[in-house]
């Protein structure tokens, strides 16, 4: 008996690390692809800010959203992100601020600014584009982080185009370690674990 509750454990085991090989290339092939089109919507994630100010990674997917908006592919742009532990900006304003420094104007930008993960990012904003009627949404942020975030969407109903924002290292052990580590997190949500 013991010798068969091995070789199940085993077997188990086995499965899920070839699911989680296959995830995490998918996971990578989704990184490296651009999908952008016409949509209701551009929704920009939000990442680390300091108090006023973007990161250089939020900068660039803040960059990468303006660039898709300015081309005309959608009519608004929604931001994301809560405060992270800063008593006065979220991410979500500091993106908000940054862009209508560049000239976007305040009206074409809805923030999400309460939530603490990708999980409540993405059902904050699927019930703010259901409020506003807009079914389908560009999605910006790391290539590593698109499918996942794409896929919790995409669970709310709604059409999601991926579009990573540009990034120097996308082949490298670092990027396939990040597309590993979204494939258990991928893993857990399906599992209904939210993080």
């Amino acid at each position: 008996m013991r010798r068969l509750a091995i070789r199940l454990a085993l077997l188990v085991g086995g499965a899920l690390t070839v699911y989680l090989l296959y995830l995490t290339r998918e996971i990578h092939r989704q990184s490296v692809t651009d999908e952008a089109r016409r949509a209701d919507v551009i929704v920009i994630m939000g990442a680390a800010k300091y108090r006023t100010r973007p990161s250089p990674v939020l900068k660039a997917r803040l960059d990468h959203g303006l660039h898709l908006y300015q081309q005309g592919l959608a009519p608004r742009i929604i931001t994301t992100g809560g405060a992270g532990g800063d008593p006065v900006f979220t991410e979500g304003e500091v993106s908000r601020a940054y862009l209508i420094s560049r000239n976007v104007p305040s009206e074409a930008i809805l923030v999400e600014a309460q939530a603490d993960s990708t999980v409540h990012s993405a059902a904050a904003v699927a019930e703010i584009m259901r409020r506003m009627r807009m079914k389908s949404c560009i999605l910006v942020s790391d290539g590593y982080h698109i499918f996942r975030t794409k896929r919790m969407l995409e669970f709310r109903g709604l059409t999601v185009y991926g579009s990573p924002r540009p990034s120097e290292d996308s082949t490298g052990f670092q990027q396939w370690r990040l597309c590993a580590r979204q494939a258990v997190g991928y893993l857990l949500w399906t599992a209904g674990v939210h993080i």
